[in-house]
């Protein structure tokens, strides 16, 4: 929670626990961390440079806490000057930029990136910088960052950003698809799929988009385009796609608000895989459930519905808002 103002998790427990207990020894704050004397004491030489923590002048030896609302108040303080002076100097640089290049030609509005370490930081770097939404169609094959690598999602997801994600369906089948799956949903995103999507892409504000430049080089390269028509497009392709995506429901978060009669979470989930083009195999592996237990409960649920072909089942699906493309 700290770490706005530079402490990481072993100085913060360290100023946590002199909080707590007042002032303490080394030994004593090292057992108490379940650290390494010497770690333990560089911690607490860390904590006083910032300020937060000083030497006992009546008990040598022994560590005292500053009082935190004095200590991180002032750390607060000079982070938000820093910030200040960092949104300033921001400005004038754009306004600097835009006075230089006041019609912009179009090598101003299509920026060409090469390289996988290239391609990974604006990948990262357009969702950190979202504000809003950002958009998002996903393949099956990552050009430069994984699902699991994409730490930047979770962070802005945390922030307040929304996501609108469109999966192909491959993506599922990957070993850690309804992982990750489930951990976006948890987060609030909202997730469809299709069976393949036109390309990879992300649309951050409908400011600013990466495309992925496929070809037969080895090397990855993509597109990061910052206005215009090319931009609109992009955008406009998105939504076309996610007008026709299936919706994706797993766990708790994926519950119909209706709460409709006779069932419960796991029927929500199979039908939602159902209607994604899963097979009872892959939804029995995807949910850790039996076979046997899948066809028993889509056949209970073609039973309360009184139909007799899984066609019929997935149209009383929408029509009694169990599953549905806006919630």
């Amino acid at each position: 929670m700290l770490g706005a103002i530079g402490l990481d998790e072993t100085h913060e427990s360290a100023y946590r626990v002199l909080v707590s207990v007042g002032a303490a020894d080394v030994p004593d704050l090292a057992r108490r961390l379940t650290l390494g004397e010497r770690d333990t004491e560089r911690a607490l030489r860390r904590l006083e440079r910032h300020g937060l923590a000083a030497q006992s002048s009546g008990r040598p030896g022994r560590w005292v806490a500053a009082p935190p609302g004095v200590a991180l108040g002032a750390l607060l303080t000079q982070r938000r000057h820093e910030l200040e002076q960092a949104e300033l100097a921001a400005a004038l640089l754009a306004e600097e930029y835009r006075a230089a290049a006041a019609e912009p030609s179009v090598h101003d509005l299509v920026e060409v990136v090469t390289g996988a370490a290239a391609v990974a930081q604006r990948f990262l770097q357009i969702q950190l910088g979202a504000s809003e939404e950002v958009c998002a169609l996903v393949t099956g094959t990552p050009v430069a960052v994984t699902g699991g690598e994409n730490v930047a999602e979770e962070q802005a997801a945390a922030r307040g950003v929304r996501y609108r994600v469109v999966l192909e369906r491959a993506v599922l089948d990957q070993p850690d698809g309804m992982k990750e799956l489930t951990a976006a949903l948890g987060r609030g995103e909202r997730v469809r799929v299709v069976e393949k999507v036109p390309t990879k892409l992300v649309v951050a504000d409908r400011a600013l988009a990466l495309v992925p430049l496929t070809g037969r080089s080895a090397e990855p390269a993509a597109l990061v385009v910052h206005a215009g028509g090319l931009l609109e497009l992009l955008s406009g392709l998105f939504e076309s796609v996610w007008r026709e995506a299936l919706p994706l429901r797993l766990g708790p978060a994926g519950v119909a608000e209706q709460d409709p009669d006779g069932l419960d979470t796991t029927d929500l989930e199979i039908l939602s895989l159902l209607l994604a083009g899963l097979t009872d195999a892959s939804v029995a592996k995807q949910l850790d459930l039996g076979l046997r237990t899948v066809q028993r409960r889509v056949r209970r649920l073609m039973e309360l519905t009184g139909v007799t072909t899984r066609l019929q089942l997935g149209w009383h699906a929408y029509e009694r808002g169990w599953v549905t493309r806006e919630r």
